[in-house]
């Protein structure tokens, strides 16, 4: 249904090391930016214990609910919290009380050109000791490649600026402990301070 665009589905790999991750933290109130079908939401349900909950935040309601009903098969869609938003929006109104939350972790697989603004809003968000962990910091190895943009798509060029912006940003934030992976396409854990 989605071609090409499937691959923005997080990797097995990746799923499986956020789930364990999960389980080691205990968390039990998450938040995930970027849903696209879902993949990542129902790892990250089936990770939780019973009472725990996810509030998934996407713009597109369709690609969730192509997913929808593996979560329903697996019996976590009482879990989750769809919001069907812009991420920026939806995390302002979690500041101001709509939903007042502290999470324990939040995932977020979103356009790269906001993780500066995401990170600064979900530090308001995210308990002492918490998570956040960002897809996609690697960006193809885009990241390592000198600025010559002739070796590279003008897709994928587009969000290597964003992301190396966005890296050195993280690498420089001393109210965060980081790290980055070199899992799929690299993922960010920083660990709120």
């Amino acid at each position: 249904m989605y071609g090409s665009r499937s691959t923005m589905s997080v990797p097995v790999d990746e799923a499986q090391f956020l789930s364990i991750l999960l389980k080691i933290m205990n968390a039990k109130k998450t938040l995930e930016i970027g849903v696209f079908t879902g993949y990542s939401l129902l790892s990250t349900a089936l990770a939780l214990p019973s009472d725990g909950k996810i509030i998934g935040i996407d713009v597109d309601r369709q690609a969730y609910e192509t997913g929808l009903p593996f979560i329903q098969k697996a019996g976590v869609e009482h879990k989750i919290d769809f919001i069907q938003t812009d991420a920026l929006s939806a995390l302002h109104d979690l500041i101001n009380g709509k939903h007042e939350e502290t999470f324990d972790y939040v995932f977020v697989d979103a356009d790269k050109k906001n993780f500066i603004k995401y990170h600064e809003l979900l530090l308001k968000l995210v308990k002492k000791g918490g998570i956040i962990a960002y897809d996609n910091t690697l960006w193809l190895g885009t990241v390592a490649m000198s600025e010559n943009k002739d070796k590279i798509e003008d897709s994928l060029w587009q969000n290597r600026e964003p992301t190396l912006e966005f890296n050195n940003y993280i690498a420089n934030d001393t109210r965060i402990e980081s790290t980055i992976l070199s899992i799929a396409d690299g993922v960010t854990l920083c660990r709120c301070l």
